[in-house]
């Protein structure tokens, strides 16, 4: 694999560092990721990163990594885990640590930023004997669903996003999406922040989760259930499902016609590079990610690339986007609409899932 440069400012301060390094001569970088990215990191893009420093600098770097639900993963880096680069799965995760103190709130414009995106898909079984198509047949009465708990997943935001944003938007497909590239709305196209629209949304979210059988605590649980047998249809990432299908696990998945961009964000968390030296190799490794060779090794992995179509249409590993239109959390004014009206404690969300708790 060619290795992509990094910055020559970035290689100077990484050749002087001598900060957090181990026994022997090694540096250490302490990584707060959520699950999905697990594999992907472990087996590509670290090692290609760890080969590129010690070609550039002569260095190497000893990675401690942990994988948590987006969340949760966020919430142990408020309450003491030192993490010196987060990788999760809502840019809300990193705002809620910005608020706390250990990054600034500009993190995107200081270095961070989407990482990698991939698809919300419906998981099924082989051959898809039910037939499934869109989000909408996922409220039929005779299907058992799986996805994970909204309240501990970052997955299941995005999740719900898809769900709801799919059917708010239903009407408005004649007027121009993103048609798979990497561009917002405009407040001339449909909008999900419309009552009427919002709405329509939020009662194909109510019948859905109805149809939710089994809500485990993140992503990746909630596909290890539906691989287990349980369930006719997943709610996931499509990257989830590459890399089971790339391990021999053998399932199909539809994406539907209308679904959201999930944006993966990295920030580098400055209370904790500060204190242990190491905020030039944290960004150099945000920049590996950001640059071809990382994200040749993220796609290996089945994550989209973070800029540009969508649609990779030289990588055999990726569903051709033909007739799918797919939106962003644009689609509703932004994260704090989406965190107000959607899934804070008084939006639809929190009803959804208190009518489903409730004896029928």
């Amino acid at each position: 694999m060619r290795l992509a440069l990094l910055p020559a400012a970035i290689i100077a301060a990484l050749a002087a560092c001598t900060s957090g390094a181990t026994p022997g001569g090694g540096d250490v970088l302490v990584i707060g990721a959520f699950t999905a990215p697990r594999e992907a990191l472990e087996r590509a893009v670290l090692p290609a990163f760890r080969a590129h420093l010690r070609a550039t600098t002569g260095r190497d770097v000893a990675v401690r990594a942990s994988y948590l639900g987006s969340g949760a993963q966020a919430r142990a880096v408020m309450q003491g885990f030192e993490a010196d680069v987060v990788l999760l799965a809502l840019a809300g995760d990193v705002d809620r640590i910005a608020r706390a103190g250990l990054l600034a709130p500009d993190w995107r414009e200081r270095g961070g930023g989407i990482i990698a995106r991939t698809l919300v898909v419906i998981a099924t079984r082989p051959g898809n004997p039910l037939g499934l198509a869109d989000f909408a047949d996922l409220a039929r009465p005779d299907l058992e669903l799986l996805a994970p708990n909204p309240a501990t997943s970052g997955g299941a935001m995005w999740n719900v996003l898809a769900v709801h944003g799919a059917a708010c938007l239903d009407s408005g497909l004649d007027s121009g999406l993103d048609s798979g590239l990497d561009s917002g709305l405009d407040s001339a196209r449909p909008r999900c922040d419309a009552p009427a629209a919002f709405a329509r949304g939020s009662d194909l979210l109510r019948r859905v989760f109805a149809r939710v059988i089994v809500m485990d605590k993140g992503a990746r649980e909630s596909i290890i259930s539906f691989e287990r047998g349980i369930g006719d249809a997943a709610i996931t990432y499509e990257q989830e499902v590459l890399v089971a299908r790339a391990a021999g696990r053998h399932y199909d998945y539809v994406i539907p016609p209308r679904t959201i961009v999930v944006e993966l964000p990295v920030a580098v968390v400055d209370a904790h590079v500060d204190q242990h030296g190491t905020r030039a190799l944290a960004e150099a490794f945000v920049a590996f990610l950001a640059a071809p060779a990382g994200q040749r090794a993220l796609a290996e992995y089945g994550f989209r690339p973070a800029t540009g179509p969508l649609a990779v249409v030289t990588d055999a590993r990726f569903a051709p986007l033909d007739g799918i239109t797919t939106f962003r959390v644009d689609a509703y004014g932004g994260w704090d609409t989406v965190t107000r009206d959607l899934l804070g404690k008084d939006g639809t969300l929190a009803r959804v899932l208190d009518h489903a708790a409730s004896p029928q």
